[in-house]
């Protein structure tokens, strides 16, 4: 169904026995035999009729014109149009209990789903309105009807002259597009573009749109008609006309549906920039809030129906209950769709009826803001008061107070119908009412309530944080490994040479290195997001500080062949251990000053992805000179490194260092740009990699080739062997 059709049902006010026509002439109106669309009703003194789209999809109706056309198939139910089926049925009930309200009176109705399309609401308007039973000659008649719509807007319905009888208990267009109108004008937007579609909810709000803004000196830039079915080359070329534009603000007037390909086509240029001013068919809209739409719709503004409370409305939803009796057709349907199982199943997971409602969480049992409901509730109750009065209900005559059902009517006729009509936007999954999540909560799968929020974090227990856990552990065991077997040949030349005292401080700093990823890993707290940076920054800088004695070690020690050479003299173990802590102190106090001065704290980001937990750095500097400071040290390795690799030694440790450098610089230069790109926990996945492949990288390079010469060439650790006197 459209937004702004009209098609509408009876309500049938006719006692059982009591209504008889007095003139014999009038036409007879009879339904021909043939299949009946489902319905769901329930007998009474005046019974209204209403349909509703419980179905979203449906097949186009094949007519061969040799048989009688079949009830059209019908797929895609939805469990908020079924609410608001419900909810007629919860007002008539309440009605029929109020000894107030049409006294002795029972209402009844008459239900069937409309599967939101015209053929299909036609079906279900010609079974209302006319007889499938034999018609008795004696009462014979064609019921005539007045519509009384919840939802249909549109400004053209309130000609009376066109639409004499038709009542809504919803607002016409005219009034949101004064507030439209107010809307702009209040901003300064007096240059404004417009969209809309070919059907008259568009045409009509359009109008009045153009009209009012003109009259508050507004001029329109252009006007966008989108087509029933548009091509691609009609989308692009009106997506062309608005990214030609000048104008920024653009008002649409139109349903979901119609934007959608449209919007698909701006989303896929990457266009922003544009303040969307929209009409209620898609204000509270699901499809396109979705985060593919994000920063296309960001800060669109419109307009809503207000939502309110129904008392009794969640009780007797939740007390539905699927039934065998005929003409609980529906329900049951319901009932299938909302648990997945079938009531007759036999090879399919079987419905018992007593499944809990109450349970599930979902958009039908959600009614602490009701809109389109409570439009549905107040139509019922107008046709209710309406009949009050019609039917004499305060009469004090000799009836007692109670409703005084006429014995004939003049013409045998009953003019009171109801019509319970939806636009085609409200049945894409999910709720009409948008309510602003509190932070840190989000929308449910059915987009219809909030919940708590899940953190998203390198977990311990996810396949990544899994696989770097096992990594660093790798990374510990090989260099504890390593120390074992350094220890146990300490007395060794190949141990002793460099210094033994520097090597072992360079596998312990190796051991911090590996450890301090497991900080990375987990969700961010208070000490985590303190500790992680320095840790990383502090172990790093000794293990190159070691590198670099190790390195200048190298370099002096074919020096003292030279003639008044006095280096190694000069650089002995205590001014090694000085050196170390002279580059190393720098780092300590930077990343001590950093974490008391502005300390990284845990963070939740809230956005249209989700919540993402991580430690924020009031102070990104902090970060960037602490990398700065062990870049500017991994390059002085570097390069010392780089001028000994060719020195007369068989086992050259100058070599492996230049090696071990260039991995080194490698793997960081290749972190920053990743760094930078990752989203959320990727970002942490990508700096505990570097930091393990750098850390990997030392120990393979510096310490491996030794192992092999320990474990597989001893002949070779000797003295010889270390100053390249040992011929193989």
């Amino acid at each position: 169904m459209r937004k702004e059709e009209a098609v509408s049902e009876p309500l049938r006010g006719l006692r059982k026995g009591e209504v008889k026509s007095k003139d014999s002439s009038l036409p007879e109106c009879a339904k021909l035999g043939g299949s009946e669309p489902i319905a769901l009703h329930s007998d009474g003194d005046v019974v209204i009729g209403g349909f509703f789209p419980l179905h979203y999809v449906a097949s186009k109706p094949e007519y061969s014109y040799n048989s009688k056309p079949q009830v059209t198939s019908c797929s895609g139910f939805d469990h908020i149009a079924f609410r608001w089926m419900m909810t007629m049925i919860f007002a008539v009930d309440e009605i029929n209990h109020n000894s107030s309200l049409l006294p002795g009176v029972k209402l009844g109705y008459r239900i069937m789903d409309s599967c939101d399309h015209v053929h299909t609401s036609l079906e279900a308007l010609f079974s209302l309105i006319s007889y499938s039973k034999t018609v008795k000659k004696t009462y014979s008649t064609c019921l005539n009807y007045s519509p009384v719509s919840y939802f249909a807007t549109c400004s053209c319905l309130t000609d009376k002259h066109l639409y004499p009888s038709f009542l809504r208990t919803v607002p016409s267009d005219l009034f949101q597009v004064r507030g439209l109108v107010k809307l702009v004008t209040y901003f300064g937007w007096f240059w404004v573009g417009t969209i809309g579609a070919t059907d008259d909810y568009s045409l009509y709000g359009i109008q009045a749109f153009s009209i009012q803004f003109g009259q508050q000196g507004g001029c329109a830039a252009f006007h966008l008609t989108i087509p029933t079915s548009p091509t691609v080359a009609e989308i692009q070329k009106m997506a062309d006309k608005l990214q030609r534009s000048t104008a920024r603000v653009v008002v649409v007037f139109a349903k979901e549906v119609n934007l959608l390909d449209l919007f698909l086509e701006l989303t896929r240029r990457n266009m922003t920039g544009i303040q969307w001013v929209v009409s209620e068919a898609w204000m509270a809209a699901n499809q396109l809030t979705t985060p593919d739409f994000h920063n296309l719709l960001e800060g669109t503004l419109g307009f809503s129906f207000p939502g309110v409370s129904i008392p009794g409305l969640e009780e007797f939803l939740l007390n539905v209950r699927p039934s065998p009796k005929p003409g609980m057709e529906l329900v049951n349907m319901f009932w299938e769709e909302y648990f997945g199982c079938k009531l007759d199943a036999v090879k399919k997971t079987v419905c018992t009826g007593s499944e809990d409602l109450s349970y599930m969480d979902s958009s039908y049992s959600d009614v602490s803001q009701v809109r389109i409901s409570y439009n549905v509730y107040k139509a019922v109750y107008a046709v209710a008061h309406a009949l009050h009065t019609f039917l004499n209900c305060n009469s004090t005559g000799p009836s007692g107070g109670l409703c005084e059902m006429h014995s004939s009517f003049t013409n045998g006729q009953v003019f009171l119908t109801v019509y319970m009509h939806i636009s085609v936007f409200s049945v894409f999954k999910g709720s009409t009412e948008c309510i602003k999540c509190p932070e840190y909560y989000w929308s449910d799968k059915d987009k219809v309530k909030c919940v708590a929020g899940e953190e998203e974090f390198l977990s311990f227990y996810d396949a990544m944080g899994i696989i770097l856990v096992a990594l660093t552990l790798l990374g510990f065991i090989l260099t504890s490994i390593v120390t074992i077997l350094f220890h146990s040949f300490r007395y060794t030349p190949i141990v002793k040479a460099n210094n033994s005292e520097i090597s072992f401080l360079l596998l312990l700093s190796l051991k911090l290195c590996f450890l301090c990823s497991l900080v990375f890993i987990g969700q961010p707290s208070w000490w985590t997001c303190r500790l992680r940076q320095a840790a990383f920054g502090i172990s790093f800088v000794l293990c190159l500080s070691c590198l670099l004695v190790k390195t200048i070690v190298v370099l002096l020690a074919f020096q003292t062949n030279n003639p008044g050479s006095r280096g190694r003299m000069l650089f002995g173990t205590s001014q090694q251990r000085i050196l170390i802590l002279c580059t190393t102190a720098p780092q300590i106090f930077l990343s001590t000053g950093w974490v008391l001065g502005a300390p990284p704290f845990p963070f939740r980001n809230s956005n249209y992805q989700g919540i993402t937990g991580k430690c924020k750095e009031p102070w990104p500097p902090g970060f960037y000179l602490l990398l700065g400071y062990i870049g500017l040290l991994a390059f002085v390795c570097l390069l010392l490194a780089f001028f000994g690799r060719k020195l007369p030694d068989t086992f050259n440790e100058a070599k492996f260092i230049t090696f071990s450098m260039l991995i080194f610089w490698a793997v960081w230069i290749s972190f920053i740009p990743a760094y930078v790109s990752s989203p959320a926990k990727f970002s942490v996945a990508v700096e505990i990699f570097a930091i393990l492949a750098s850390s990997f990288g030392l120990l393979l390079c510096i310490f491996i080739p030794k192992c092999y010469i320990i474990l597989l060439h001893p002949e070779r650790n000797i003295k010889k062997g270390m100053t390249g006197k040992y011929q193989r």
